[in-house]
């Protein structure tokens, strides 16, 4: 048996121990193997269960959130795939052209004859009681559906191939069509050929067919080209990455903001009590980067919260909320449970996302897709800086109506004009991060400053150095400075601060002299030719001035490039970080 794996068994325990109670030796402590091991106990109690009868089977045994594709030696040339709360694609490849934009679902039915999984020493007992899914294993299998609809490329050459992948880039060089399997689909490849999706049970929000979807990805996109590492290319993406990401939706001119996915609700929006920005790690930077924007443009209160903090706090949600869900991948599982926890409350649900397709984008009312391109690399980048800006231009089309708001909302729109070439002036930094970064690398610990706008910045520049560098990094807001943490300064503690020219900025002096007057040495980012604030710097990092909303965006790519240099430095894996995945699918 061969099973690859993604997310997490939660009662795998409870399997285990049932399995062990049936004689069967386990090799290691994973939650994979008892998956192996189940369907082979099940296999031998019932040995004429087709391949996809026998997944369907263990799949209603388990419990948590997984995505998982089979192959046998017992049945070869086939292969069966399902997903519960973790992201699952087909990849179709054909020579020719297909017969349908659409496979019909088949769905099974119970077979009048059953017997209980208690018969055979009744797994069900050893599990906990609150499965959502059935538990019963039918005496002579599953009778099916008498449709004989199949899945055939047209003409006389019926070569198919078939890929199965979690994420579209992973098989964009092979393919551009797609289908996006939904929680419980059961998805299985026969000797023939033959592509069929089948369900357990028929659902009211079920569709009859699932839809192919043609990728638009380049294949070069996902390619490093010139650049060491992908994060490396991804930072250098973001001039185009930006611009991309307010193409079509920002008219420069007449200064008017359009997204198409939120416009039919704007009027509901503008009504409603308030709003909820839920999201988790660089979403939720960018969600705090954007929350007193919002405040200001819209006049509404504004809740920024963890999705998996919200979610343990049964927190009160109204009808006439408006919840925003943030997540680059868009199958983020703690983000994607707060969504449906405020779903089933009435509140109108608005995904951010970066993946057309995905749980959030398809279970969301309306939305915005940030198109900034394929990231791959697990440390996000662009997706940041994206975020920030259709939350950004969000909050400038709620307040298009507003009067008093047009000065801020021109300022603004002009702002976002002249960010890609600012952003160019940024990566022209580069070579000088470098060599402060040779300064820092082999220090233990690092601190990031800043308040207003740039507490975000703070917050995602640590955020980025802990994952890349797995160095101790803290970003704190600097006006809590005195109530703590002051006490880790000292000339050996490498810290970097930010010092914009904004209605902080005499706070921030205070704070910068603060560290100084403790023979701190903080490496500064603040505005080009500022004098006052460079001479209390041990190094600077100057970046142009933009509007205080959009600050954060230039000042997060020197950063980005710290946590980067760094990382090379410390002989890191950049794209892959240990313990950490690209989609954190589990809670």
């Amino acid at each position: 048996m061969w099973i690859s794996f993604a997310g997490i068994i939660t009662n795998y325990k409870d399997v285990k121990q049932f399995l062990v109670q049936k004689g069967h030796k386990f090799r290691s402590d994973t939650d994979t193997e008892i998956i192996a091991k189940l369907i082979k106990h099940i296999h031998g109690l019932h040995p004429n269960y087709s391949f996809r009868e026998l997944v369907e089977q263990v799949i209603q045994q388990l419990e948590g959130a997984f995505a998982l594709c089979f192959k046998s030696m017992h049945f070869p040339g086939e292969v069966v795939a399902t997903r519960r709360g973790s992201p699952l694609l087909v990849g179709i490849k054909t020579k020719t052209k297909l017969a349908t934009d659409h496979i019909p679902i088949l769905y099974s039915k119970d077979s009048p004859e059953k017997v209980e999984l208690k018969e055979h020493s009744k797994l069900k007992d050893t599990q906990s009681d609150h499965r959502p899914h059935g538990h019963e294993i039918p005496a002579h299998g599953l009778a099916r559906s008498q449709s004989t609809s199949e899945f055939l490329p047209q003409g006389d050459n019926k070569e198919v191939e078939y890929f199965f992948a979690s994420d579209a880039s992973a098989i964009i060089e092979h393919t551009d069509r797609v289908i996006y399997l939904l929680d419980d689909d059961v998805a299985s490849v026969e000797k023939e050929g033959v592509l069929k999706i089948h369900r357990l049970k028929r659902t009211l929000e079920d569709t009859h067919a699932r839809e192919i979807t043609t990728l638009k990805m380049e294949i070069q996109q996902i390619m490093k080209g010139n650049f060491s590492s992908f994060m490396q290319k991804e930072i250098f993406e973001q001039p185009e990455s930006v611009v991309t990401t307010m193409r079509g939706r920002i008219n420069f001119d007449s200064e008017t903001v359009v997204l198409g996915g939120i416009k039919d609700y704007i009027g509901e929006i503008r009504r409603c009590r308030r709003l909820l920005l839920i999201a988790c790690g660089t979403s939720y930077n960018s969600a705090i980067a954007t929350r007193q924007l919002l405040e200001e443009l819209t006049e509404l209160p504004v809740m920024v919260d963890l999705a998996s903090d919200f979610l343990d706090r049964n927190t009160p949600i109204f009808r006439d909320d408006v919840c925003f869900f943030i997540s680059q991948s868009g199958e983020t599982a703690d983000t994607l449970m707060a969504l449906r926890y405020c779903k089933q409350r009435g509140a109108l649900i608005v995904g951010i996302t970066n993946t057309v397709g995905s749980s959030i984008c398809r279970e969301s009312h309306c939305g915005v897709h940030i198109n900034a391109g394929p990231e791959i690399g697990v440390a996000s980048t662009k997706a940041y800086t994206s975020q920030i800006i259709s939350l950004v231009m969000f909050a400038l089309m709620v307040s298009e109506d507003r009067i008093s708001a047009q000065p801020r909302r021109s300022e603004i729109i002009q702002g976002l004009r002249n960010l890609p070439d600012q952003i160019k002036e940024v990566l022209e930094l580069d070579s000088k991060i470098q060599e402060i970064s040779k300064k820092v690398f082999e220090k233990k610990s690092l601190l990031v400053l800043g308040r207003g706008y740039n507490y975000a910045t703070c917050l995602e520049g640590a955020l980025k150095i802990k994952e890349i560098t797995y160095m101790h990094s803290e970003g704190i807001l600097a006006g809590e400075l005195k109530h703590g943490p002051l006490a880790l300064v000292d000339k050996g503690m490498p810290i970097i601060m930010i010092c914009t020219r904004d209605n902080v900025f005499v706070k921030c002096m205070n704070a910068l002299q603060q560290v100084t007057a403790r023979e701190g040495r903080p490496i500064l980012i603040c505005h080009k030719n500022d004098q006052e604030p460079q001479k209390y710097g041990s190094s600077v990092l100057e970046v142009p001035k933009t509007v205080d909303c959009l600050q954060g965006i230039l000042t997060v790519i020197p950063l980005q490039l710290v946590s980067y240099h760094v990382a090379v430095l410390k002989g890191c894996n950049v794209d892959c970080p240990r313990n950490l995945a690209k989609s954190v699918t589990v809670e």
